[in-house]
């Protein structure tokens, strides 16, 4: 019975997951008003890091987080790594959505359901000793992804004017995805040897920030140019920041969801953004408008698809014999790095090894609280309508749709396991 709940709470935080990443990028859409794609980018994760450093800090406090770093410091370079992997792939994306839009480039992008499931087999056991029917969901739904991600990419060709700039769309838009399916190797590891997601993502994020800032310097034309832009930019910064917070909402529900169903299933499921990606991208900024039946389709019928497929694998719920293979995997990482089995298992159970030490909030989190909201408010002061048409109504439904998402994933993660 603990086993389905915890499989219940991880497709509930997968679900949440999807609504919150699909929310983040609309801000992208910005590349449309003429802003850098490294600009943007940078903007955006500006964003994430606001909301890595003060959501775990308001939720644990930050001697907790540095407690549970210490007990792990081997993951330090792991979750750097996994931000700098995150900072390409989000990059890759800009330019994805720059060349065959919103509603296009998230399903393809979503191929990394497929990356991650071939390493969490290869490397944590995940599938290991699974039986035929749910070998039979995650192969199917994998093959349903795939063929979802060609149609996606034939209907981006031909809805293009120019078909060399689509082809550039697809190439980046995959590249993100692999690039976000390898992400994943670091994840699991990391809550196999028993570390708390807000620990994990508190470290990502210097991987991240670096990684944008080196690209926009070195291929935005430096400094200066990136200054000038900057500047120029002022009057969008809002909406980038806003993204990049919603970004972590999302990231850290997907987060929950790889610890407690793990990547070949977790992964698959937050990837039901295409769906949110889809519905920002056609209701709000109309990039259906123009286009052909044809085009509607195959556009419509790949994400169906490939939503189909995703969730096939997402419910393929673990038997017994693929819980001993992940014990096997959590032994040898506790073997490896010399860490108390027991505590691993408590943690992946959903219970907080942590939990009876005292981790009162200190100044430290209040003043960082009150930086991050500072710079949030002096972006909104400078706020300006951008040149992007919207539809205002389907921004309130969808916002109020994401919100509930929100309060459903964080009562259910509370309830059950206190953010462990």
């Amino acid at each position: 019975m603990k086993s389905r709940s915890l499989h219940r709470l991880g497709v509930a935080c997968g679900l949440a997951a999807g609504a919150w990443m699909g929310a983040a990028e609309a801000p992208t859409k910005l590349v449309s008003a003429g802003f850098s794609p490294f600009l943007i980018s940078l903007g955006m994760v500006a964003g994430v890091f606001l909301g890595r450093w003060t959501l775990p800090m308001i939720l644990k406090g930050t001697a907790y987080l540095v407690l549970d770093i210490r007990r792990t410091p081997h993951l330090i370079v792991w979750a750097i790594l996994a931000g700098v992997l995150w900072a390409v792939a989000n990059t890759l994306t800009v330019f994805a959505i720059k060349n065959v839009g919103l509603s296009v480039a998230f399903p393809l992008w979503n191929t990394n359901s497929i990356i991650g499931l071939l390493w969490g087999w290869l490397l944590f056991g995940e599938l290991r000793g699974a039986g035929r029917a749910q070998w039979a969901k995650v192969m199917g739904g994998a093959l349903a992804i795939v063929v979802g991600a060609g149609l996606l990419a034939y209907a981006s060709t031909q809805a293009a004017a120019d078909t060399h700039l689509a082809a550039v769309g697809v190439i980046a838009a995959l590249g993100a995805g692999l690039l976000w399916g390898t992400m994943y190797i670091p994840y699991r590891k990391a809550y196999l040897s028993g570390m708390n997601p807000l620990s994990f993502v508190t470290i990502f994020t210097f991987g991240e920030l670096a990684t944008v800032l080196l690209l926009a310097l070195v291929f935005d034309g430096g400094f200066d140019r990136l200054s000038a832009e900057l500047n120029r930019a002022r009057p969008a910064l809002f909406w980038l920041l806003l993204g990049g917070f919603c970004w972590v909402l999302g990231d850290l529900f997907q987060q929950y969801a790889a610890k407690y169903i793990g990547i070949s299933r977790g992964i698959p499921l937050s990837n039901t953004n295409q769906l949110w990606g889809l519905a920002w991208g056609v209701l709000v900024f109309g990039e259906s408008s123009g286009t052909g039946a044809f085009v509607h389709l195959m556009t419509i019928g790949g994400s169906v698809l490939m939503v189909a497929g995703a969730a096939a694998v997402s419910f393929a719920e673990a038997p017994e014999a693929e819980h001993a293979a992940r014990k096997r995997a959590m032994e040898r990482e506790s073997r490896r790095y010399g860490l108390d089995l027991g505590r691993l298992e408590a943690s992946i159970e959903g219970e907080d090894p942590l939990e009876q030490a005292s981790h009162r909030r200190g100044l430290w989190d209040w003043l960082v609280a009150v930086a991050a909201a500072g710079v949030f408010i002096w972006a909104g002061i400078a706020a300006r309508p951008q040149p992007v048409p919207v539809n205002p109504a389907w921004i309130v439904i969808l916002a109020l749709a994401t919100l509930g998402a929100l309060a459903g994933g964080g009562i259910l993660l509370w309830r059950r396991t206190r953010f462990s």
